[in-house]
């Protein structure tokens, strides 16, 4: 069975069909009529991530951390503007806790690496370090950590990292202790400046906007494929690449989809779940509804799922523990009659947005970390009855000084899921 995200990013790589076909047919007035937002999108600045590098710095002094390191992906790009790839050949960022941070690459990449360098706030100064190709990164790493008198301690290594690059600093570097660096990359990404809050904010405003654009233009017979492709083609006239999975029926019931062809049909339930990303920063958004009417069934597992959305977003505050979160939707779910525990509500109620999509922390039971403020969440309950359908709502969480607000307005019913 394919992830959701991999169900996801099928539809995105499907772009290119509604752009082609509406080279021959036109789009649907409600997606016609939609105007590019990409003017509002306003990039992460050098000076903000110069301001990540510095809390992450006081992080690993408050935690005993020497240096930490980092290969490609969204940390990587989050404290440096470096947008690189893994592959077998190591790139990697090492940030001491005092001082600048200094690079490891490829020798004949050393030029690309230098452009991305020079993006972030290392600018074109940054103490890059080359390695050939029959010589080894891993040493590379271990002089520099004792250049900067980092020949015993801490290096923390960020989570995603290939185990073969974490394993290889430590053979190297045999006075350093390996460990996770999650306390500190995520600890400073847990918590969201005021311009990712705007970035996310814009991100759900497009994908409400192209959903509701996109569901006006909705018709019976239609394949859960063509009305994915209408999703998409309503991000791209907002200036945005985005789509999202399509799920009906019986198979709205399965959380991350299924890839068996479907057909949208009068008065059954059609469950979309998407995103779109702002410089990076994304929305995570599911709307679920029914062209014509719904059954009585329908309707009352709406209302129990909204409720439990509800529930989630009143216990959400500072200081209270994730689990408390995840609780509190779940006991609206299982007295209802859809419980216990996850028989019905089969997954955790949230995640941490941010670069990942899905990131620290967890909304979900034996997670005592408490909320802080400017933390963000998914909020989505939903209950899933196999084999005849699944109600999912999910909007995206913002953790206030006194609560929590969503960054969208919620639906209102089955009939009318953009109804504010």
């Amino acid at each position: 069975m394919l992830t959701r995200r991999a169900l996801m990013a099928t539809a995105a790589s499907a772009a290119a069909a509604p752009l082609l076909s509406a080279q021959t047919k036109p789009l649907p007035p409600s997606i016609a009529a939609l105007k590019s937002r990409r003017g509002e999108m306003k990039p992460i600045t050098n000076e903000e991530r110069q301001a990540r590098l510095d809390r992450a710095q006081r992080l690993m002094a408050e935690k005993k951390v020497d240096a930490i390191c980092m290969a490609g992906g969204t940390s990587l790009q989050y404290f440096a503007n470096v947008r690189w790839g893994n592959s077998e050949r190591m790139l990697m960022m090492v940030l001491p806790a005092k001082g600048e941070p200094f690079f490891v690459v490829p020798s004949f990449e050393e030029d690309r690496a230098r452009e991305q360098i020079a993006l972030g706030p290392a600018g074109t100064k940054a103490q890059v370090t080359r390695w050939e190709e029959d010589e080894s990164p891993y040493e590379k790493v271990a002089l520099g950590l004792k250049e900067r008198g980092i020949r015993t301690g801490t290096l923390g290594v960020e989570e995603t990292t290939k185990f073969v690059f974490s394993e290889g600093i430590g053979k190297a570097a045999t006075q350093v202790k390996i460990a996770n660096g999650t306390e500190i990359t995520a600890g400073c990404r847990m918590i969201k400046s005021p311009a990712e809050l705007a970035l996310m904010r814009l991100a759900n405003s497009v994908t409400m906007e192209a959903y509701e654009a996109a569901w006006k233009a909705i018709t019976p017979g239609m394949t859960h494929r063509e009305f994915g492709e209408l999703i998409t083609a309503a991000h791209a006239q907002l200036g945005f690449q985005g789509g999202a999975m399509v799920l009906t029926a019986e198979y709205s019931a399965l959380p991350h989809g299924t890839i068996k062809p479907q057909i949208i049909r009068e008065g059954t339930i059609v469950l979309i779940d998407g995103e779109c990303r702002a410089d990076g920063y994304p929305s995570d958004i599911t709307r679920t509804f029914v062209i014509g009417k719904p059954t009585d069934k329908m309707k009352k597992v709406f209302d129990i799922v909204r409720k439990a959305q509800d529930a989630a977003l009143k216990t959400a505050r500072p200081g209270v523990a994730c689990e408390a979160v995840d609780a509190a939707a779940r006991k609206v779910i299982a007295d209802a009659g859809y419980g216990p525990d996850y028989k019905y509500f089969t997954h955790r109620l949230g995640h941490g947005m941010g670069m990942d999509g899905h990131e620290w922390p967890y909304l979900v039971r034996g997670n005592k970390l408490p909320l802080a403020k400017d933390m963000t969440f998914s909020d989505e309950p939903g209950i899933y009855i196999k084999g005849e359908f699944g109600v999912r709502l999910e909007d995206d969480m913002h953790i206030t000084e006194s609560g929590a607000e969503l960054f969208t307005p919620q639906s209102s019913s089955l009939e009318q899921p953009f109804a504010v």
